[in-house]
This record gives structure tokens, C-alpha cells and sequence, in this order.
């Protein structure tokens, strides 16, 4: 069966999820196709947390970050759902400091604590340097986030169906796009192309994409010591030539993730992997890093206690997104590991994208 429809979304995690809201508020029809059941963990969307870090020194994102915190706040709203916990970010580390005074002027509170007084603070983590502490860096609840925009998506008219793969994509002409799933072929208008892991295996063939780097991550939850204890997200980077990061894979994120312990990981070191093949396995090596890591720096945990869980990153070869309209196919990809903060934003810019209202900033550009 063949239908004409005006928006077709295709990849219902966080982003494509967040393109139907915002298109579905503009009283735009829209078709949102996910592959999956809802709630599944084969893509980067899934799991109870995700920080919320305001630390980005450039106009751009600094822009996203606000206009996200709006929005996420309005989909609150809407939802009566609590989706951004406010519990501050602290970085520490080999981090960056000199840019403070830029993140003041543009709207985003940073203080300096020292080691000690970082400490008595969040007891359930040892500092060895100075410590950056964002006090409006919060926590997103994931999974909740993605059923509310679902949710926002059916109530304002979208439609929205799980458990639908889409085979092929063909452009027919400047405004008009097949895509043929298992069931039936739709004729939009325009498509946007949310698809995460899968982006080059079901775009490749249609437009020039960036090389696109799909790997299997693995953080892990460890168990408390004491629930009492205060958790605020966190940001660790190593410092060259010190040896207590000579096993470091890379720099690592935390947070307290409610009911399953804390969470901590590797960031985009994981093995190359094929979406379709993955073994949700964890690398063993980088595990027993982990652990250790988890030993050596976060007391508030057991390392011996852990629950793995398996993700998968997208990234581009510079970790910035790609957010651009070919033809009649929108495309938001490379979200690098860092992209669910930006999930509102990212889905008003692919919404401004297929309404040609604006183009995506150029650093997003395919052919930047």
C-alpha cells in the first residue's frame, strides 16, 4: 500500500523523536517510523541518564545548550514528566580553565573549588587538582525523555509506529522522496533521516556523507557504598605525563543514575562495530580499566560491584553534527557521543531544515 503523506521521520530514538515534536507543534503532518519496539537498546538513545554539561566554548552550541534547557523544560510541561534534574557538572583533571571568563559573559555560572573543598562536597569522588563546578549542569533522564516526545508527537497529531523497518529511500524528484518499509511505501515531501548506526548503511548510496565511525561503547554501573552520598555529574580528563592515567583509555563521564547505581565510561574508544553484528559484549581490557578506574578515583563505589551496558556512537571526523538538507532528505547525524543534551535543539534545526525556513548553522554542513 502506497501512501502520500507531507513529513516522514525515520529513526525514533532521541533525535528523530525530537524532529516529529517539533514539527507535530507546527501543525506539520508527520510520520515518524521507528525500526525498533519501543524502549529497545540497540542504538545510542536508550538507558536512564545522559549528562547535561554546559561547558561548550563556542557561540553555536553555547546557543543550543540554552534554547535545550528551554525546551526541555516546555516538554516538562507538557508532559508533567521531570526530565532534567539540575545536580551541577564538576570537571577536573587535565580540563581547560581558561575560558571561564567566556562561559560567565555567555550566561553559564562556573566557580573554582579547590581539591579538598570539592571533596567534603561530593565525598563519593577523589579530586587530585582544582575543580570546575558548573552548578546549572543537570541530569537528563533518557528513556523518559524519548517516550515523552513520542508521547507530545501522537498528542498533537503525528503519528508514530514502532517495530517498522525502512528498506530504501529513493529521491523521485525535488519535493517528492519514496520510502519503502517491510509493509508499505510512502511519497513524502521530505524525509528526515534520524537513523543513527545505520545512517551510512541506509544513505550511502543516496548522498555524500562524512566518514561515519560506528563503535560498541561500554560504560558500566557501579553500586554505591552509601546512597546518602551526593552525586553530581562529572567530567574527568587525564593529564599527560602523570602516571596515574597510564591506563586511560580516554577521558571518562559519570553520573548517579537513579535506582542503578553510577555511572562511568570510556568516551568513543569502544571497538568499530557493525550496528546489525554487535556483540554487546563488553572489551574485556577496557572493562578491567574501568574497574579500576572506578577504584582508583570514584571511593563512593564498589568496582567490584557493576552492572556493563552496551551503546553505540556515531561519529564524525571531527565529533561535530551533521544537520543538512540534500534534495528533498534531511539528515541529522555524527552525534559524536555528546549529542543527547541537544536533542530539543537539534530537532527545532531539522525541523527549520525541512520547513526551509533557515539552514542549519555552517559548521553542521555536509560540506563544511
Amino acid at each position: 500500500m502506497t501512501q502520500h503523506v507531507d513529513t516522514v521521520v525515520v529513526g525514533g530514538g532521541a533525535m528523530g523523536s525530537s524532529t516529529a515534536w517539533n514539527l507535530a507543534r507546527r501543525g506539520r503532518p508527520v510520520v515518524l517510523l521507528e525500526r525498533f519496539a519501543p524502549g529497545h537498546k540497540n542504538g545510542a538513545s536508550h538507558g536512564a541518564t545522559r549528562n547535561f554539561s554546559t561547558g561548550y566554548v563556542d557561540e553555536v552550541h553555547n546557543s543550543m545548550i540554552h534554547e535545550s534547557r528551554r525546551l526541555w523544560n516546555e516538554l516538562e510541561d507538557a508532559t508533567g514528566e521531570t526530565l532534567l534534574d539540575v545536580i551541577g557538572t564538576v570537571n577536573h583533571g587535565g580540563i581547560d580553565v581558561t575560558r571561564n571568563d567566556w562561559l560567565r559573559e555567555h550566561g553559564v555560572p562556573v566557580e573554582m573549588l579547590a581539591a579538598e573543598e570539592a571533596h567534603e562536597r561530593w565525598p563519593g569522588i577523589r579530586f587530585a587538582t582544582a575543580v570546575q563546578y558548573m552548578p546549572e549542569g543537570a541530569r537528563v533522564r533518557a528513556d523518559a525523555a524519548v517516550a515523552a516526545l513520542q508521547q507530545q508527537t501522537a498528542a498533537l497529531g503525528g503519528v508514530v509506529k514502532h517495530n517498522t523497518e525502512v528498506l530504501k529511500i529513493t529521491v523521485l524528484s525535488d519535493d517528492a522522496v519514496e520510502i519503502v518499509t517491510g509493509d508499505e511505501t510512502y511519497i513524502a515531501k521530505t524525509v528526515v533521516v534520524t537513523v543513527g548506526a545505520w545512517t551510512t548503511k541506509l544513505l550511502g548510496a543516496t548522498m555524500a556523507l562524512p566518514q561515519l565511525v560506528v563503535t560498541q561503547e561500554q560504560p558500566a554501573h557501579f553500586q554505591q557504598r552509601d546512597i546518602a552520598t551526593p552525586w553530581p555529574s562529572f567530567n574527568h580528563a587525564p593529564i599527560a605525563g602523570d602516571s596515574d592515567y597510564d591506563y586511560w583509555y580516554s577521558p571518562i563521564y559519570g553520573m548517579f543514575t537513579p535506582g542503578e547505581g553510577i555511572k562511568a565510561g570510556w568516551h568513543g574508544v569502544g571497538p568499530v562495530t557493525d550496528p546489525d553484528l554487535r556483540s554487546f559484549v563488553p572489551e574485556s581490557v577496557q572493562l578491567a580499566a574501568l574497574q579500576r578506574y572506578a577504584r582508583d578515583w570514584l571511593p563512593g563505589t564498589d568496582p567490584d560491584d557493576f552492572i556493563a551496558i552496551s551503546c553505540t556512537y556515531t561519529t564524525s571526523p571531527n565529533s561535530v553534527f551533521v544537520l543538512d538538507r540534500v534534495g528533498p532528505i534531511v539528515v541529522g547525524a555524527g552525534f559524536s557521543g555528546h549529542g543527547f543534551k541537544f536533542t530539543p535543539s537539534v530537532g527545532r534545526i531539522l525541523a527549520d531544515l525541512v520547513d526551509g525556513t533557515s539552514p542549519s548553522a555552517p559548521v553542521f554542513s555536509l560540506a563544511r
